[in-house]
């Protein structure tokens, strides 16, 4: 009876590694893509290139986590990537226009980016009130303001950049938290040390984008809400079985408005942060791109397009599978139709092991 009992617990032991290492393989897969890397690619394991993914990832992050919250609803909202643009445009447009009526420079960009988040808001709300009120199916909702964002992104932009904003922006969205010159051993805080020359530059060792800040206090917020609070309960439910939120009181429709809402809160912030990394705000047609990108990486990190799974942090970890397996064949010389090759591959592997092994997410 003794060995019995013995074999159980072993079985259940091995069993339940099994299920971690399903249940977290994207994390796992990322650290064997990082080692790999390091021989591989070029200045991989360099500081440098560690802080240039995370910090170009940004908006890719920020757009993964609105679909996050979609696709464990059992939506999907095809509009963020042009809703970035929007917002970008907007909020460009808004900042340009005010300083050259000779607003300040903190009005106009406050004001800019105001603009931009409620351009943004808008679009989540109609595709929200369609979805939840006239039960129009998310795919064609979305598509729907998809459409409106692109036409009015384009009658703002004409369909070129925007510059000529106020200055500082740029100062601003790619600052870094500690700047360092090992040569006169001189270091401070979120700006070089007066006393560097501009010939000693280049010695800098800059550490931290201040993106990085950003990033870690949303993913934060957003992990808690979806994790400890009533809100993320019922983005489950809701997720789950439609029919039992509503017998057990949810308001479903608010919650869905609720939703769609933050997605784009999310996709037009995400737009604000690539307006302060640019310079200049920017709108193009491959906005299909960046939001496939995002599913894509929500689908790797657990998430189900059936709903009722998905996971904030997974979503990270799937953003940052994708966006190091992209720098690492880059810097290995690997051909680019190759990544895409690769990122359908592991977009295949993530679905099979969600089949596979429903319960494990």
């Amino acid at each position: 009876m003794g060995d019995k009992a013995l074999a159980m617990k072993g079985g259940r032991e091995k069993a339940s590694v099994f299920s971690v290492l399903a249940r977290n393989w994207s994390f796992f897969f990322l650290v064997l893509t990082v080692v790999i890397f390091s021989f591989t690619g070029k200045n991989f394991f360099a500081l440098n290139n560690f802080q240039s993914i995370i910090h170009l990832a940004t908006t890719a992050l920020l757009l993964a986590c609105a679909e996050t919250f979609v696709i464990i609803t059992g939506g999907v909202d095809l509009s963020v990537g042009f809703v970035l643009g929007l917002s970008a445009v907007a909020s460009a447009s808004t900042m340009q226009l005010l300083y050259a009526a000779h607003w300040s420079a903190p009005a106009s960009v406050l004001v800019g980016i105001v603009v931009g988040i409620a351009a943004s808001l808008a679009c989540g709300l109609v595709a929200g009130v369609m979805i939840a009120r006239f039960k129009v199916p998310p795919f064609i909702a979305t598509l729907g303001t998809m459409g409106i964002a692109i036409g009015v992104s384009y009658h703002i932009c004409g369909g070129f950049p925007i510059g000529y904003l106020p200055p500082g922006l740029t100062d601003i969205g790619n600052m870094y938290v500690l700047y360092v010159h090992p040569a006169s051993g001189a270091w401070s805080f979120f700006a070089r040390p007066a006393s560097i020359a501009a010939n000693q530059i280049k010695e800098l060792v800059r550490i931290a984008p201040i993106s990085f800040i950003l990033i870690f206090v949303f993913l934060l917020l957003l992990w808690h809400l979806l994790k400890n609070t009533r809100f993320g309960q019922h983005t489950y439910a809701i997720g789950g079985s439609m029919d039992a939120s509503v017998r057990a009181g949810i308001n479903t429709r608010r919650h869905l408005i609720l939703i769609y809402v933050l997605s784009t809160f999310l996709a037009g912030l995400a737009g604000i942060v690539d307006l302060f990394q640019s310079g200049t705000g920017n709108f193009t047609t491959f906005g299909a791109q960046l939001e496939l990108f995002a599913i894509a990486a929500v689908i790797i990190g657990g998430a189900s397009l059936m709903g009722g799974k998905g996971r904030i942090l997974a979503s990270a970890v799937g953003v940052l599978l994708l966006k190091v397996l992209e720098n690492g064949l880059n810097l290995s010389g690997v051909q680019p139709f190759y990544r895409y090759i690769a990122v359908g591959l592991i977009l295949i592997v993530a679905v099979v092991i969600d089949q596979l092994f429903p319960d494990l997410f």
